[in-house]
């Protein structure tokens, strides 16, 4: 097998929850080694609760019998496969130490803090440049390194709202909405900076210089809100929250079908289209009925036209509905749960889910290598780290530490395998 295209690359992780985890997850797909770090009162709090009883923290109910239910959450386990996992108090001497010695010998820093805490740390740029002039150093707080506001912390929902995308998502005339445990500004942010990594890299391969990265998270996803801002700075006009409906087409839509909560989108993009799907629905008279001869008109009649179109829909299942519209070339797609995800004929053909066995949370299919390379597809090497799980390789083999003074940190609480249960409040 020829290597995977970054290996030989080692990243430091620092990052938690969603946005900084997703960026080092893409580097770490592709070959790099990527080294996780938490500390044992801090841990990543995307783990979940830290006593086996879930009902003690709702938001993470994890349902696997674990003694270790912090090694057991969905959402850790998926963007922190690939990665070794160490435990490090960075906010002791002997803990500062040993992250400036794994700085010297990698070659990008990862952070996702506002920006007074690795300065609170005594470990910001212009401390690791000193040990490792070619480090590159990723930061991803919300609101980027400078500016009123920059001390500010948030989560991804908190990102849309302040991106203006939170505000766009909604029914018309209706209050705006936010996406159901999720967000847009942690998956967009994750991308956009491992893009920005993999820039800098390229940068240093040519000049041998290293650089620090500040990457605002509201501002990365501002980027993909683009459209909007510029329909007002153009044209002095605030774009509106329109439900499922585009701006220009019609009928655009998502429409309820036969079933149980089973709903279709379809998108008709031109007059010729709609022609061919008042055929295929059995209703060629609404292309010539006034309201819907054309596109314009189709627009200005479209609560006329959804009810007309869900009561066709209504008649088969979401699949059934993809399958007739798209043999004459309409657009059209059935609204899938997790379940039919991994279920999905197609996803399974192409290969998108791996069956992983992590030691705590059992065997389970997950998404994989969504980016395909024709000579070295990637896969996944290995589960989510256990918490402190590679505390001996790292700094044992990597950094030359002896059983002895490895356990001596264990025994200070510097490194460990279990979380403090009193977990102190956020570093953030």
């Amino acid at each position: 097998m020829p290597p995977l295209p970054l290996e030989g690359m080692r990243v430091i992780d620092l990052s938690m929850w969603f946005a900084g985890p997703m960026a080092s997850r893409l580097l770490a797909d592709f070959g790099a080694e990527v080294i996780k770090i938490e500390s044992l009162r801090h841990i990543d709090p995307w783990r979940g609760p830290v006593v086996s009883n879930a009902k003690l923290d709702a938001r993470f109910p994890v349902k696997i019998e674990s003694e270790r239910p912090y090694d057991c959450a969905a959402g850790f386990n998926l963007q922190n496969r690939n990665k070794y996992g160490v435990t490090l108090a960075l906010d002791t001497p002997q803990g500062k130490e040993i992250f400036k010695k794994l700085v010297r010998v990698s070659d990008v820093v990862l952070e996702n803090y506002s920006p007074r805490v690795m300065a609170g740390f005594d470990l910001d740029y212009p401390v690791l440049k000193d040990i490792n002039p070619q480090i590159i150093m990723m930061s991803l707080p919300t609101l980027g390194r400078t500016g009123p506001d920059k001390d500010h912390v948030a989560f991804g929902q908190t990102v849309d709202c302040m991106s203006g995308m939170a505000y766009l998502t909604g029914y018309i005339d209706e209050e705006p909405m936010l996406q159901s445990g999720l967000s847009y500004g942690d998956p967009l942010s994750g991308m956009n900076a491992a893009f920005a990594i993999m820039v800098a890299l390229h940068y240093r391969r040519r000049s041998g210089k290293g650089m620090h990265i500040d990457l605002s998270q509201v501002e990365a996803t501002i980027s993909f809100n683009a459209d909007a801002v510029m329909d007002y700075t153009m044209n002095g006009r605030v774009r509106e929250r329109m439900g499922n409906r585009h701006p220009s087409m019609a009928p655009h839509g998502c429409y309820r079908c036969k079933g149980e909560d089973e709903w279709v989108v379809i998108a008709i993009p031109s007059d010729v289209a709609w022609k061919r799907f008042c055929q295929v629905v059995g209703q060629p008279s609404w292309a010539e009925d006034s309201r819907f001869s054309d596109m314009p008109k189709r627009y200005q009649h479209q609560d006329e036209l959804d009810r007309l179109i869900e009561a066709w829909t209504l008649k088969y299942n979401h699949y059934e509905v993809m399958c007739i519209l798209q043999q004459v070339d309409i657009p059209a797609g059935p609204v899938l749960d997790a379940k039919e995800l991994v279920e999905e004929p197609h996803l399974n053909e192409r290969g998108l889910f791996e069956v992983v066995t992590h030691p705590e949370a059992g065997t389970h299919p997950y998404i994989g290598m969504y980016a395909k390379l024709s000579k070295t597809p990637g896969n996944i090497r290995m589960p989510a780290p256990c918490l402190g799980e590679h505390n001996h390789y790292v700094l044992g083999e990597l950094l030359g530490l002896s059983r002895e003074e490895i356990a001596q940190l264990e025994e200070a609480g510097i490194i460990g395998t279990n979380p403090t249960l009193e977990q102190q409040g956020s570093i953030f």
